[in-house]
């Protein structure tokens, strides 16, 4: 049951959700180790539309991250922004949350291909960046240090909330 959105009239475009996307700034990776418990953290990202989605961790030492999709490659990343909280009329339990949220599923591959790792981070400074930093020296060295990922998404889906009602 991967990615059904039950309530249609909340559910963003296809143009909307992969937008959301490119602009979010923190993905929630889910993974599931070997012992059967998720495990969900936050990561920069890189999205430019389409079919593949990139994260990357320092592997200075073995993570619980690495471990995981070493063991499964499935994984659910959802990046999401809060809007405000609208109390109820009647009843605190009647208060809804403005949202919009994007949730994917896919499969994770680990890339190694330093020229990739790259392009990821020149896409990264891109995105997240600021224009006036300036920097000592150009290039990546810490490249041997940087696992990159890239997931392949099968399921896609893109949700908002206006707060108005449930």
């Amino acid at each position: 049951m991967k990615g059904i959105l039950n309530n249609k009239k909340r559910e963003l475009s296809a143009e909307d959700t992969e937008h959301f996307l490119k602009v979010g700034k923190v993905a929630h990776v889910a993974t599931v180790g070997e012992d059967g418990y998720p495990y969900v953290i936050p990561f920069v990202y890189v999205y430019e539309g389409g079919s593949k989605f990139y994260i990357h961790i320092g592997n200075l030492r073995e993570s619980h991250f690495f471990t995981n999709v070493k063991a499964n490659q499935k994984v659910s990343i959802e990046v999401s922004e809060m809007g405000q909280v609208v109390p109820g009329k009647k009843y605190a339990c009647h208060s809804a949350l403005a949202y919009t949220s994007v949730v994917l599923f896919g499969k994770i591959l680990h890339i190694v291909d330093d020229i990739k790792k790259e392009w990821f981070y020149d896409q990264l400074w891109k995105k997240y960046g600021d224009p006036n930093w300036q920097f000592e020296k150009s290039g990546y060295p810490a490249l041997p240090k940087t696992e990159l990922f890239e997931v392949e998404i099968e399921k896609m889906t893109g949700k908002f909330s206006e707060a108005f009602s449930h």
